[in-house]
Order: C-alpha cells, then structure tokens, then sequence
C-alpha cells in the first residue's frame, strides 16, 4: 500500500511539473468530448509539437506532440446504481505519435499512450478501477484545415496494466477539437 501511495505522489508531481512547463511551451489548445459506458467526459489540453520526423517518405513523415490535459469524467451510473452520479477529475501526460503530411495538414493518423491521474477510484456502470493512476491509450483520425484547425476522433482506453484488481478498463469515444497558434 505505502509504495502504492508514494508511486502516487511522484506521478502527481511529475505530472504537475509537466502541466507547467506545458503551459509555457505549448503552440495547441485542444476541447475533447466524449463518452462511453454511461460515462460522459470533457477535457481541454495544450499540445507542445516535437521538432523530431522520422520516416519520411512521400510527402509523409511520422511526428508528434506531448499532451497535457486535464479533464472531468460524469459517470451516470456509480457503484451500478442507475442515476446514481459520480465526478472525477483527471490530469495527464501523453506522448503521441503521428502520421501526417509534410505540410501537417490533410489527414492524419495518431496513436498515443500516457499516465492519468484520477481523483478517485472509477466505478460505474458494472467497471471498476481499483487505482487511481491510469494508463490512457488511444488511436485517433483527424483532418488538419488550412487555417490550422484540427478536428479529430479517438477510441480511448483506460487501464492501470493490471497493477491491481479489478481493472475492468474504460472505453470512449472522444471528439477533439484544436486549434495551432
């Protein structure tokens, strides 16, 4: 239980680290929205773009970001009691990968995996996260606009990698919406 707590507190702090030298490199506003197992979700993140490109070919390359979000979760159905509600605050970092234009607009293809803090521990609609650390995975499409904006559409999976029983995981659909300055 005590390495638990203290694999908490040094996640918490290199999250909070993150979130504020994020904010002062960041070139990308994002809003998420979102949902799945009677669980909605809304989240806004800055993106700081890597200067890195691999694999170029084509006119394409494979690039990223970091991401650093914080989001609310309302499940609907807490401890599986219908309209019983439960809100958790969740703050993240996430690395992604991205296959994308050289231009970087046009389609894209993205794929990401991160470490999420929750403030409580999930439990609704039937699933449980017995941690409040959590990995989030994702795979995403999206269309990148002349004037830079970026709409997009990820399958999202939580899990805690199975670091502790029940880990019933957590899957959304999440609508992005960013902007580039």
């Amino acid at each position: 239980m005590y390495r638990v707590e203290l694999w908490g507190k040094v996640i918490t702090a290199s999250i909070a680290a993150a979130l504020y030298s994020a904010a002062h490199a960041a070139d990308t506003l994002s809003v998420e929205l979102g949902g799945g197992n009677q669980t909605r979700i809304a989240r806004i993140s800055l993106q700081s773009k890597w200067d890195a490109q691999w694999w170029r070919s084509n006119g394409t390359h494979i690039g990223g970001y970091w991401d650093f979000s914080l989001a609310q979760w309302r499940g609907d159905r807490f401890q599986n009691v219908v309209g019983q509600r439960q809100n958790i605050t969740s703050v993240s970092i996430t690395p992604v990968f991205r296959f994308q234009n050289n231009t970087l607009k046009g389609f894209y293809v993205e794929a990401g995996i991160g470490a999420h803090l929750l403030s409580e521990l999930y439990n609704n609609n039937g699933h449980r996260l017995s941690t409040s650390f959590q990995f989030g995975d994702h795979l995403g499409i999206g269309y990148v606009f002349p004037s830079t904006l970026d709409l997009g559409l990820r399958i999202q999976h939580f899990s805690n990698g199975s670091i502790k029983q029940p880990n019933d995981g957590v899957n959304l659909m999440v609508v992005r919406v960013a902007y580039q300055f």
